[in-house]
């Protein structure tokens, strides 16, 4: 049977009548759905999710119409939900302040991914003023001839293309501790909620893969190369142009796309890193 929260029994704002006031008499000082709703600046479609969910009950509800009763020291932790929630706050670290058990904890985490949603935006802004100024790209593009190269690797898989940033750089990191270099990370062409990100180093010179690390070999042939000089973030956009160059000369790229990184980042500003961005089109 349904639960209807709303009916004859809910007087409009500002108003009220007989049937309503005895009502409300009857269920002890309760305050039905509607009134406490409008109390607590939530909407009566907000209070029936939150009970469903576990956050906060309704005090009483009349086992035969199923309507929904609150006291008014519900408030309080309504408009607590309702606040935490314009901060963007998710329902679940919200039933974890609720609950008192950690939420300096919970609250922290909400930060911590709304600086990194702040960043990612940050970028995202860079990249489109780059475009508004200078218009889609269209990077010179030539056809290199590589040879296979034997390396050692290092894999990770990012939750998606908001991820890869970090998948990257947490790749790389394990390398250069052990001091190998050049870099290159490997990517697929098409990007799913979950991305394959491997980085490579040289394995010249070497005794064996570092700890974390396994032998591999990138392969050679005809590649496209595009040079994207400026920052990581703004890599896309050189990709963008190659894989252009790609398609108007009917190549199909198995990829990855291969990016080589000629720059240290410790000591080169970000707007003169070198990268080259590679796909292979024929096989060595």
């Amino acid at each position: 049977m349904s639960r209807p929260d709303r009916g004859p029994l809910e007087s409009p704002a500002g108003g009220g009548s007989m049937l309503f006031a005895m009502h409300e008499e009857d269920s002890g000082g309760l305050m039905p759905i509607g009134r406490f709703a409008r109390l607590c600046r939530l909407s009566v479609k907000q209070l029936r999710n939150y009970d469903e969910l576990g956050l906060l009950p309704p005090a009483h509800v009349d086992p035969d119409s199923g309507y929904r009763y609150y006291r008014p020291g519900q408030a309080r932790t309504a408009l607590s939900i309702g606040l935490l929630r314009s901060l963007d706050v998710p329902l679940t670290a919200i039933a974890e302040v609720l609950s008192g058990a950690s939420p300096a904890e919970a609250l922290a985490r909400v930060r911590e991914n709304l600086e990194a949603e702040l960043a990612r935006r940050r970028r995202a802004l860079a990249t489109l003023e780059h475009v508004l100024t200078d218009g889609l790209p269209k990077t010179q593009v030539s056809v290199v001839r590589e040879p296979a190269r034997r390396v050692v690797a290092v894999r990770d898989v990012a939750a998606g293309p908001e991820d890869v940033a970090r998948a990257t750089s947490g790749c790389a990191a394990r390398l250069l501790a052990h001091g190998m270099v050049p870099l290159a990370g490997l990517f697929p062409l098409e990007l799913g909620e979950q991305i394959p990100v491997t980085v490579t180093a040289l394995a010249e010179g070497t005794q064996g893969p570092p700890p974390g690390t396994r032998p591999d070999v990138l392969p050679g042939g005809v590649f496209a190369r595009a040079v994207h000089i400026g920052p990581y973030d703004q890599i896309g956009l050189t990709a963008h142009a190659l894989l252009a160059w790609c398609a108007e000369r009917g190549h199909q790229p198995p990829g990855p796309i291969r990016e080589v990184y000629l720059s240290d980042p410790a000591v080169t500003p970000p707007e003169q890193l070198i990268t080259h961005l590679l796909v292979r089109l024929e096989d060595g």
